[in-house]
């Protein structure tokens, strides 16, 4: 995900955005404290999506 990608959406939009990736971040890290987590990663990518998110977010309100 590229914050190019996320400039042009609304507001709404971005919100939902940013609770799915917080729900998937809070899946992967319930996974990772049972040890089914195989690919760590992913919570740095969870991660930095959920900032571009909320990056766009404060742009769009700024607006």
């Amino acid at each position: 995900m590229n914050y190019t990608d996320l400039k042009d959406k609304s507001e709404a939009e971005l919100l939902e955005m940013i609770k799915e990736k917080k729900l998937e971040l809070f899946t992967l890290k319930a996974k990772q404290r049972t040890m089914q987590l195989t690919n760590t990663s992913e919570l740095r990518v969870a991660k930095k999506d959920i900032a571009r998110i909320q990056t766009a977010l404060t742009a769009a309100r700024a607006k």
